[in-house]
């Protein structure tokens, strides 16, 4: 096996990939697509920066949305950025995580190492510990400890998917710093995150060799490390302790690669789960209009329906 490449790790932050870069590629081909423009409820309160974890002198932080008006205990969503897990940054969901603020959700939007930090798994390292530190606060943000949601797009929808299939599972729970507070969470929202990298439907599965973004996280070639590629597929450890899942795709296959396969998982062992999938719509589809509201009411409505 050849030696992990470490080359990529250059500690500087990749910001190549955020809301106006994808919008400026998203409308040579859509050009009926329009930003979501950032968003400003009454009653919703925005805190950023809020330290959840640290590495020493490196403060990973997060954002918290919630709504003044709700007195009763709300359910949790933590937004997972995308970016190829190499860019992208906690700002990239701010407009979704206000919107369902609005509508009595407690949003966080952690920031994790990207690939120019930090190799697989220590992002899954960083979300495990904003989980415990969301579990940790849930009475300071009135929030429910048994409903908190990973939601995450692109990279960050694998990453959700990753959450929801590894609660509590000691190989990926990192540094834990003396917390009591366990890392399961208890619904999965996955929009456009491969399930798997090693599955037939699976960009990388087609050129082994190559060295994309999914191999400069890995640290290696899926050639070079087979094994490695499938343990960091969410796929590979969906169970009947999977909780309830929501996939919300775009009309690109290989986007959710394994969905179909890790749904018969849940569905064996009596897990409900739901799919939505936009026709003719981008990678991008879930950060612009006309696609952004009926994402919105697609989260509402399952969530309604699982928790409530």
């Amino acid at each position: 096996m050849n030696a992990q490449y470490l080359e990529g790790l250059t500690q500087v932050r990749d910001t190549s990939f955020n809301n106006k870069s994808a919008f400026k590629k998203t409308l040579k081909y859509f050009p009926n697509t329009t930003l979501v423009p950032e968003m400003h409820f009454d009653a919703v309160v925005q805190k950023n920066d809020i330290v959840y974890c640290s590495y020493g002198k490196r403060k990973m932080k997060l954002d918290v949305f919630f709504n003044k008006n709700k007195k009763e205990k709300q359910t949790a969503i933590i937004l997972i950025h995308g970016g190829g897990w190499r860019s992208g940054s906690k700002e990239q969901h701010h407009q979704m995580a206000q919107k369902l603020a609005s509508l009595g959700y407690v949003c966080f939007t952690p920031e994790y190492r990207l690939s120019t930090e930090a190799l697989f798994p220590e992002a899954i390292y960083d979300l495990k510990a904003s989980i415990r530190w969301v579990r940790e606060n849930a009475a300071k943000y009135n929030v429910n400890p048994n409903q908190i949601v990973s939601l995450g797009f692109s990279a960050g929808g694998q990453l959700a998917a990753f959450m929801g299939v590894t609660g509590n599972m000691p190989l990926f729970e990192g540094e834990i710093n003396n917390s009591k507070s366990k890392s399961q969470i208890n619904a999965i929202v996955d929009i456009d995150g491969t399930l798997s990298f090693v599955h037939p439907e699976s960009s990388e599965t087609k050129d082994p060799k190559n060295f994309g973004a999914s191999a400069q996280w890995i640290g290696y070639s899926m050639k070079d490390n087979p094994k490695l590629w499938e343990v960091a597929s969410p796929l590979t450890f969906v169970s009947a302790s999977t909780p309830p899942t929501l996939f919300i795709n775009s009309s690109i296959p290989r986007m959710h690669a394994g969905r179909d396969d890790f749904r018969k998982v849940l569905t064996e062992n009596g897990i409900y789960s739901e799919v939505h999938e936009f026709e003719n719509s981008p990678h991008t589809f879930c950060l612009f209009n006309p696609w952004f509201e009926p994402t919105i009411q697609y989260i509402d409505q399952f969530l309604t329906r699982v928790f409530k």
